[in-house]
């Protein structure tokens, strides 16, 4: 049985078919919510459901609060409609003409960038168009069906390769594969572009950007866009990591600050070693940023990292430094791992 969805503000109407999320409704039918992971792990196509009820699905607790349930919250990614809905849920027009493809592609070149990052890059088929904003994912399909998704690191103009940054997880079988096996000339298949996560260009806002760890990929790719394009808006890329040697790209975002414009790089390290000779920030990378700004009520954030440090940064930012909650764009990360791999190594 099918159900109406009414989306507002914009008033937009949508039909859901048997057993079908919002988000899979929507996208069917040419409305594009935010959203990241699909699978109710991230939090991006988080919203609202104002009249009606939905099926809540399957989720992480990390992602969807008991707290916020109370409130109405709901995850669209998972939420199935039980009748006739209305939801609140900004829609991303920016993507809407942008086709998303499943196509070949070649392994260009496999540079370990430090002891847990490689930087693949991918070349794509001669005769075919890629579109996509910088900031956006594509999932790579493997031969068992499984997907994984990674942010694209570079930015459109950056001629016909794809650039992808996987770092190395314990119990990751795709990151093993990778590491251990892969090879140059290797053939994959992708489909993408993927998700909401992309710089707001009609906006003359400053920015400020939050990475954790290889969450600066796609950051990395809207970066270079914007001086592509001379964006000259006042950008701060806040890239919090473990030690120094996991700034694994952090020559070329010092680089950036000597390239002309208002852009400023602060790393941050939460455990930084006795032999790293570290003078600079320490700590977590979000109260680096509490720290330096007391009032973000004129400014956008773009996070990437870890849940936690997604959702800690969201918070503490909207609640007591008054950025606005549509000002915050994030993108969390959550790697899939193989938990019998884990549990056999701990």
């Amino acid at each position: 049985m099918s159900s109406q969805v009414t989306i507002q503000p914009s008033g937009h109407q949508f039909k859901t078919q048997e057993g079908e999320t919002i988000l899979q409704g929507a996208l069917r039918e040419g409305y594009v919510l935010p959203f990241g992971c699909r699978s109710g792990a991230c939090g991006s196509c988080k919203g609202t459901v104002l009249r009606g009820s939905v099926d809540l699905g399957d989720y992480q607790p990390s992602a969807l609060t008991p707290e916020e349930i109370a409130q109405g919250r709901a995850l669209f990614c998972c939420a199935k409609p039980v009748g006739d809905v209305v939801i609140e849920a900004r829609e991303v027009i920016a993507v809407k003409d942008i086709a998303v493809k499943k196509l070949p592609c070649r392994v260009e070149s496999i540079e370990r960038s430090n002891h847990d990052v490689v930087i693949l890059k991918l070349k794509l088929p001669a005769n075919e168009k890629f579109d996509f904003l910088a900031g956006q994912y594509i999932d790579i399909l493997l031969k068992d069906g499984k997907r994984r998704s990674f942010s694209l690191a570079n930015a459109p103009h950056q001629g016909d390769f794809i650039e992808l940054h996987i770092r190395h997880y314990t119990g990751g079988n795709f990151s093993n594969f990778v590491f251990n096996e892969l090879k140059e000339r290797a053939i994959l298949r992708f489909e993408g572009p993927l998700g909401t996560f992309f710089l707001r260009e009609d906006s003359d806002k400053p920015i400020i950007f939050m990475a954790g760890a290889t969450g600066f990929a796609p950051i990395k790719g809207m970066i270079e866009s914007a001086r592509e394009k001379g964006i000259t808006r006042p950008m701060v890329l806040y890239w919090g990591v473990r030690s120094r040697a996991d700034l694994y790209h952090g020559a070329l975002a010092n680089g950036w600050q000597s390239g002309g414009g208002q852009f400023t790089f602060i790393p941050v390290l939460s455990h930084a070693l006795s032999t790293d000779n570290w003078q600079g920030r320490t700590g977590f990378v979000h109260q680096a940023i509490l720290d330096d700004f007391k009032d973000l009520s004129g400014y956008q954030v773009y996070a990437c990292g870890a849940p936690l440090m997604v959702e800690a940064g969201m918070k503490a930012f909207t609640e007591t430094r008054g950025l606005p909650r549509e000002e915050f764009y994030s993108d969390p990360f959550t790697p899939s791992v193989d938990k019998k791999a884990v549990a056999a190594q701990s």
